[in-house]
């Protein structure tokens, strides 16, 4: 893939990638792969929150995203607050610098638009606008790539967010609520389309047969506090969802039914612990994932997954493994509805153990059918994925890329 010039055409990729966080890096992972499938001449770096492991695991040149080391520590001396304020400064001439090098910036996915759990407008949002209103200034185009959204309360991260969406080139999203949460703030979305999550165009594992017998259930946990609106009750709701989630599992093993930990972020390793102290048995084990392949090869091995993190979600859903969402925003119970689960959703604010075993069992008793309902609509994502792919092509590289493509075609 090369510029009009006949140059390559330089890829960046921004976000919170390499930060521990397994469905952002499953996001960075699926656009990598089209970019080295139908783009291989390009030359690709990332602005991200983990450099270091970026470039070991993908392979890639990365730039850490903040000049300030400490930004996502809580700055209470008065060295850390003046560190963080002269970071916002220095970022602006970094984040300017960075986009400068490139043709063309992707933002691979992820809720960057959205604040359905804690966050400073002053974060990331504030990054993500210096890159879109950088690209806009410097004519690199900027593009927000099946990106999840959400109506924001909160007034100066409302305004960040919009602004970055306005300024970007381009936009698509992960499901329909998140271009319906745009437009309500103020984005013009008629020339957005929506498309599934981009981790549904990962490879999927082999998947075993059921036994027939109970088999593994895998439970994935979150440290969940609630949202950006829950910071006054986030302990209550914390010790909710663990006292509730712990009750479960009691259950299961009582059952004799063996239980399989599974993290999405490394701030989840502290929930496994609680459940391992609380739930004293062999029948409960816990896995150390460290990508979406990893969780999906667990989900892949277990006859039912219970989960709380988005794409702890989909790697159920992608595996055609019966799943059901302990749900903590909007977007899980669109995705949920979306495959043909709709109807098992539990909320993560207030777990039930009574009401979240009865819809377990209702879930091993439908498995059969809601297998096949998951085979299709897996083959239903990975073509519009395909489309979603065409479509960054089409808009964003530059026309002797499309050429080239068409010479090359069989």
């Amino acid at each position: 893939m090369t510029s009009a010039d006949g140059t390559p055409v330089r890829v960046g990729l921004f976000g919170l990638l390499g930060s521990g966080n397994l469905g952002n890096d499953g996001s960075l992972e699926a656009v990598l792969g089209y970019l080295r499938a139908e783009h291989p001449e390009a030359v690709v770096d990332a602005l991200c929150g983990g450099p270091e492991s970026v470039t070991t695991r993908f392979r890639i040149p990365a730039t850490r995203l903040h000049w300030y080391r400490g930004e996502y520590r809580t700055a209470s001396r008065a060295g850390a607050i003046a560190g963080k304020g002269l970071g916002k400064l220095v970022d602006v001439f970094r984040t300017a610098a960075w986009v400068r090098r490139h043709d063309v910036v992707i933002v691979p996915g992820m809720g960057v638009l959205e604040a359905t759990l804690p966050l400073r407008p002053w974060g990331f949002p504030y990054s993500l606008f210096l890159l879109c209103a950088t690209g806009r200034l410097l004519g690199t185009r900027v593009a927000l790539v099946g990106v999840g959204a959400a109506e924001i309360g909160n007034r100066p991260t409302r305004a960040l967010v919009r602004w970055s969406a306005r300024l970007a080139a381009y936009r698509s999203y992960r499901d329909a609520q998140s271009r319906d949460a745009m437009r309500a703030m103020g984005v013009d979305t008629a020339r957005d389309e929506v498309y599934p999550d981009l981790a549904f165009a990962l490879p999927t594992p082999r998947v075993s047969t059921p036994t027939g017998s109970p088999g593994p259930v895998c439970l994935g946990v979150m440290d969940f506090h609630g949202g950006n609106d829950d910071r006054a009750r986030a302990d209550e709701i914390y010790r909710r969802y663990l006292d509730g989630t712990i009750r479960f599992v009691r259950a299961l093993v009582e059952e004799g039914r063996p239980v399989r930990l599974l993290t999405g972020d490394e701030c989840d390793a502290s929930v496994v612990t609680a459940i391992l102290d609380a739930v004293d048995s062999s029948l409960v084990t816990a896995a150390e994932p460290t990508s979406l392949a990893d969780l999906m090869k667990e989900m892949a091995a277990a006859d039912t997954v219970v989960a709380v993190r988005y794409h702890n979600l989909i790697c159920a859903l992608k595996t055609g493994t019966p799943v059901l969402a302990l749900s903590y925003a909007a977007k899980s119970d669109a995705l949920m509805d979306r495959m043909g689960l709709g109807a098992y959703c539990h909320p993560a604010h207030e777990v039930d153990a009574g009401r979240l075993l009865e819809q377990f069992r209702d879930l091993e008793k439908h498995a059969a059918e809601l297998r096949q309902t998951l085979t299709e609509r897996n083959r239903v994502a990975a073509q519009q994925l395909a489309h979603q792919f065409i479509a960054l092509t089409t808009t964003l590289f530059p026309a002797p890329a499309h050429a080239h493509a068409h010479q090359e075609a069989p």
